[in-house]
């Protein structure tokens, strides 16, 4: 069916709800990358025992100025956690705490964002896909009843090209799908990890 025919050509059967698939191709896999990029290179390859070992260190030696030059400069979840609670030190464990929580919801925001785009685009696009193909269904059998002729090997053409859709929405939306359930794995890794190091910091604080 698609011998002869070059990548235009093919999205043209599929008709407007291709473009809009393609569209929300582009928008998905640019915000997968986005992420991707966020979660390779914002510190996150820093494991939190190394991270808190560093820090427990330089507390040990009462080097808190050390200690803040360290977070300072490290792109990390982690040390804007540190920094949180050691920009408290001296207040009462509530104050320190509530600060602590803030920064740890920033991150997490952070980290969410652009990742309710890819799954929102998970979700819909097979349904785009189907209703695309409906369309073209009811186109097929339109030219049909207006040629008044045909026969099977006409409607089974016409269904054919109108289920290019949902192969494409079924394309668009697995990876979506794939890579919104390992985004949402991820930020709930970095939060507990992120937590343990609130707990941390704050035994640290409390022995120092």
């Amino acid at each position: 069916m698609f011998q002869g025919k070059n990548v235009l050509e093919i999205i043209n059967l599929g008709g407007i709800t291709m473009y809009i698939l393609l569209f929300c191709s582009v928008i998905s896999l640019a915000a997968i990358i986005n992420r991707l990029f966020v979660f390779h290179f914002y510190g996150l390859k820093i494991k939190r025992s190394v991270f808190m070992q560093k820090i427990r260190n330089k507390l040990a030696g009462k080097d808190i100025a050390g200690v803040t030059g360290y977070c300072e400069n490290l792109n990390s979840p982690f040390a804007k956690v540190v920094l949180a609670g050691l920009a408290m030190v001296g207040k009462n464990e509530k104050e320190m705490n509530s600060n602590i929580e803030r920064a740890i919801a920033i991150e997490v925001i952070n980290l969410e964002k652009y990742t309710g785009i890819v799954g929102t685009i998970g979700n819909i696009a097979v349904y785009i896909g189907l209703f695309g193909t409906v369309l073209g269904i009811i186109r097929a059998f339109h030219d049909i009843a207006t040629i008044g002729q045909g026969g099977i090997n006409v409607v089974i053409l016409g269904v054919s090209e109108a289920l290019i859709t949902t192969a494409a929405g079924l394309a668009v939306a697995i990876p979506a799908v794939v890579a919104y359930n390992y985004f949402l794995k991820r930020i709930e890794y970095i939060f507990k990890e992120m937590q343990l190091c609130a707990s941390e910091l704050l035994d640290f604080i409390g022995n120092y």
